[in-house]
């Protein structure tokens, strides 16, 4: 009888410790258990990838004024999307919070693509994936004054106005690189080509896959220095830390466009130089 009594005592304390525990979970923990999640898992039970971008990005992320988005960044981020069988959201960001948005409580959208160069110092606090586009930084500036901008000494040079977005890589380069000429920041980044075409400045400080699109658009531009940038890089997919199973879907993608040559395609269709 008494190791009856002592059997049922134990039965009801192992209950009673489930319930509590099962209560601290479902009271306090809910948010950490869903992120603890396969994010993979997370996105196809939403039913849509929420992608921020900045859309002010031609030809890689723009918005137009209807709200549609277009952009070799935005191909990429369909291309993702359909592999997993959603729909997809655009969530807009821009350069100077970008990181910030990527890393934000609650989480806002689940990557970011869109001329996002691929960095150490990115890498070190988020995951950034295997780069799709090459990269690096050269300029606009009118045509009338192409031969004028032969290297970058000559356009450090005081009287010269260069014109750069905020928050970017392309105000960092201009404020470590550019000592001698006068640095403009304009906060909207796709007005900038036509500040230079208006005389507002001489100068643009931008990327490889940036400048071809408004040679191409506007012939009072030019980019003397395209086939022979600053520095060279590579544009990948930005995503916080503990992703590493979306991390792992959106290299499988990457490669698989390589392989297949829609990699290509859409580096053709855009006129960019393709070289992976």
């Amino acid at each position: 009888m008494k190791q009856m009594k002592l059997w049922v005592l134990a039965a009801i304390f192992c209950v009673c410790g489930a319930c509590i525990t099962t209560c601290c979970i479902s009271h306090n923990d809910t948010p950490a258990v869903e992120t603890e999640q396969p994010t993979i898992q997370r996105i196809t039970e939403r039913g849509k990838l929420l992608v921020g971008t900045t859309g002010d990005y031609r030809p890689l992320s723009y918005k137009e004024a209807d709200g549609r988005y277009w952009g070799f960044g935005i191909e990429m981020a369909e291309k993702i999307a359909g592999r997993m069988g959603v729909g997809i959201e655009y969530v807009q960001t821009s350069w100077p919070t970008l990181t910030a948005d990527v890393q934000a409580e609650p989480q806002t959208f689940d990557l970011a693509i869109g001329g996002i160069t691929i960095t150490d110092a990115r890498k070190e606090t988020m995951l950034m994936s295997d780069g799709y586009l090459a990269n690096g930084k050269t300029i606009l500036c009118r045509a009338s004054d192409a031969d004028r901008y032969q290297k970058l000494a000559d356009i450090d040079k005081p009287g010269v106005r260069v014109m750069v977005n905020p928050g970017g890589l392309n105000e960092k380069f201009a404020n470590e690189n550019l000592t001698h000429a006068t640095i403009i920041v304009y906060q909207k980044n796709e007005e900038i080509p036509n500040q230079v075409a208006e005389d507002h400045a001489d100068v643009m400080i931008t990327e490889i896959t940036e400048a071809p699109w408004y040679i191409q658009n506007d012939k009072r531009l030019a980019a003397p220095l395209l086939n022979m940038p600053f520095n060279h890089g590579k544009i990948g997919v930005l995503m916080r830390k503990g992703q590493d199973d979306l991390l792992a879907l959106v290299n499988s993608v990457i490669a698989q466009m390589k392989a297949d040559g829609t990699l290509r395609q859409l580096h053709e269709k855009y006129g960019l130089v393709y070289n992976p």
